[in-house]
C-alpha cells in the first residue's frame, strides 16, 4: 500500500501556492517553446509534490493537443473564458481517488487563472496606454480620428495586439488596413521585432512565392545565390499580407502549411526550417463569398479569420474627415516646406459634403495636392481636385451610379425616420451612423422638408 503523504504545514500550502501563482505568470509571460517548457515543468513538478500524478500539461489558449483519455483535466477561466486547460494523469492504482484529485487540480486551476488574469490586466493596460499616447500622437499609428467607429477599431486594436492569434483585417481599398496592421504589429510583444509588408496583388505567382520562402541557389535560372524570403526575414515579428484574396491555390496551400505547422522550404531546398511570425492578413474582398464559390480555400480561410476586424469606410466617420485633413494638411507642408495654416470655410465645406469612395487614402492625396498647388497661407476650393467639388462632371456611368446611391440613401434614412417615430437619434442608431453624420446627409441630400414630424 501507498505511503500517505506526510501534512503539510500552512507555511507550506502558502509557500507552494505562491510559487505556482509566479510559475504559471512566468509561463504566460514566455516568448517561445524553450522558455514555455521549461515553466511548464517546474509546474508540472510542484503539482507532484501535491498529488501523486505521473505528468501533466498545461495548454494555453486554444490548442489542438491530445489529452489523455485516462487523466484529470480542469479549464482555465480567466475573465469568464476558457483560456486553457490543466491536466494530470496518474498511475493505475489511483483510479479510484481521480474525484479527490480532480478538486486539488481545480484549486490549483484557480490558482493559475487569478495569475493568468493578472498577466492579461498589466498587457491590455500596457497597450491601451499605448493607444493613449497614440491619440495624443497620431504619428505613432497613423490612425486619426475621435468617431464612435474608430474609437471602437482602436478598442478592438488594443485587445488583439498582445495575442499571437492570426488576424485578417477588412475594408475597402485606401481604409488605412496597413496602419491597423502596424498598430498591431508595434503594440505586441513582437513591437521590436521586424515587419514586413508583401502585396500578394502586385507579384506574379512565382515571384510572389519567391518573396514569401525565399529560394536556394540553383533552385532556377537565374538563381545565383540563396535568398531568405519575408516570412524568414521576419523572424520574431510580423508578417503583413495585403490582398491576400489575390493568392494563387498553389500559394494558398503553402501558406495553410506555415500557420498549421509553423515550418517552410525554400524554393528548391530540401530543408524544412521553423518559423516565428505572427501573420495579419487584409483583403477589401468577400472572401467567404469566394469560398463559396471554391476561388479561395475554406481551411486556409478559417486560420486567417481568427480574429478578424474590420476598417470602417470614411463615409462612416464623415465627422473624422476635417480632423484626418487637418492632420494630413500639417504632415504634407512640412514635407513641402510651404506655410499652410489651415483650410477655408468653404473648402471645409466641400470636404464634408464629398462621399469619399477612395476612403482615406483619396483624401491625403486631395489635401497634398491642395498643399502642392495652393498659393495662399489656406487650402481654398480652387485648390482642390475638381472631382470633389459641388456640380463636378462626371461620366454617364458615374451619374446613373450616384443617382442610383442617392435614391437608396434618401429611401433607407426616410425609412428609419418614420421607424423611430421621427426621433433624430434612434434614426440615426438604426442607420448605425452618428447623429451628426446623419444631419449631413439630410443637408446634403436636401432632405430636411421630407422629414416631417420631429427636429432634425
Amino acid at each position: 500500500m501507498q505511503a500517505q503523504p506526510a501534512a503539510r504545514s500552512p507555511q507550506d500550502t502558502l509557500l507552494q501556492s505562491c510559487a505556482l501563482l509566479f510559475l504559471f505568470r512566468a509561463l504566460a509571460r514566455s516568448e517561445d517553446e524553450g522558455q514555455r517548457a521549461f515553466w511548464e515543468g517546474h509546474i508540472i513538478r510542484l503539482i507532484a509534490d501535491l498529488m501523486p500524478c505521473s505528468g501533466g500539461s498545461v495548454v494555453l489558449g486554444v490548442s489542438g493537443e491530445e489529452i489523455p483519455e485516462d487523466c484529470v483535466a480542469v479549464p482555465l477561466v480567466i475573465r469568464g473564458e476558457t483560456g486553457g486547460l490543466l491536466a494530470a494523469w496518474f498511475p493505475p492504482e489511483e483510479a479510484g481517488n481521480l474525484a479527490a484529485h480532480r478538486e486539488t487540480l481545480s484549486a490549483i486551476a484557480t490558482l493559475a487563472s487569478a495569475a493568468l488574469e493578472g498577466v492579461r490586466d498589466v498587457e491590455l493596460l500596457r497597450t491601451e496606454n499605448a493607444l493613449l499616447r497614440a491619440k495624443i500622437d497620431p504619428g505613432e499609428t497613423g490612425i486619426v480620428g475621435d468617431s464612435p467607429a474608430v474609437r471602437k477599431l482602436l478598442r478592438m486594436i488594443a485587445r488583439v495586439a498582445p495575442s499571437e492569434s492570426s488576424v485578417l483585417v477588412l475594408g475597402e481599398s485606401g481604409t488605412g488596413k496597413e496602419l491597423v496592421a502596424r498598430a498591431l504589429h508595434r503594440l505586441s510583444s513582437r513591437g521590436a521585432g521586424p515587419f514586413l509588408a508583401i502585396n500578394c496583388a502586385a507579384l506574379s505567382e512565382t515571384l510572389l512565392e519567391s518573396e514569401l520562402f525565399g529560394y536556394e541557389k540553383g533552385a532556377f535560372t537565374g538563381a545565383v545565390a540563396q535568398k531568405k524570403g519575408k516570412l524568414e526575414m521576419a523572424g520574431g515579428g510580423t508578417v503583413f499580407l495585403d490582398e491576400v484574396g489575390e493568392l494563387a491555390p498553389s500559394l494558398q496551400a503553402k501558406l495553410l502549411r506555415v500557420l498549421q505547422q509553423r515550418e517552410f522550404d525554400r524554393v528548391g531546398g530540401t530543408r524544412t526550417l521553423k518559423l516565428d511570425v505572427r501573420v495579419i492578413a487584409a483583403t477589401n474582398r468577400d472572401l467567404e463569398a469566394e469560398v463559396r464559390r471554391g476561388g479561395f480555400r475554406d481551411d486556409l480561410y478559417h486560420r486567417l479569420n481568427v480574429v478578424a476586424l474590420r476598417v470602417p469606410a470614411l463615409r462612416e466617420h464623415a465627422e473624422d474627415v476635417l480632423p484626418l485633413a487637418r492632420h494630413f494638411l500639417e504632415r504634407a507642408a512640412a514635407r513641402s516646406r510651404r506655410r499652410v495654416t489651415g483650410i477655408s470655410g468653404e473648402a471645409e465645406r466641400c470636404l464634408v459634403a464629398y462621399g469619399w469612395p477612395g476612403n482615406v487614402r483619396e483624401l491625403e492625396n486631395a489635401i497634398e495636392r491642395a498643399v502642392v498647388l495652393g498659393q495662399s497661407e489656406l487650402i481654398q476650393t480652387e485648390d482642390l481636385p475638381e472631382t470633389i467639388l459641388p456640380g463636378a462632371p462626371v461620366s454617364e456611368a458615374q451619374g446613373a451610379l450616384t443617382a442610383s446611391v442617392t435614391r437608396t440613401k434618401r429611401e433607407l434614412i426616410l425609412a428609419a425616420w418614420r421607424e423611430s417615430g421621427f426621433n433624430h437619434n434612434e434614426a440615426a442608431a438604426k442607420l448605425n451612423i452618428h447623429p451628426n453624420s446623419l444631419r449631413r446627409l439630410v443637408r446634403v441630400l436636401g432632405l430636411k422638408e421630407s422629414l416631417t414630424g420631429g427636429s432634425v
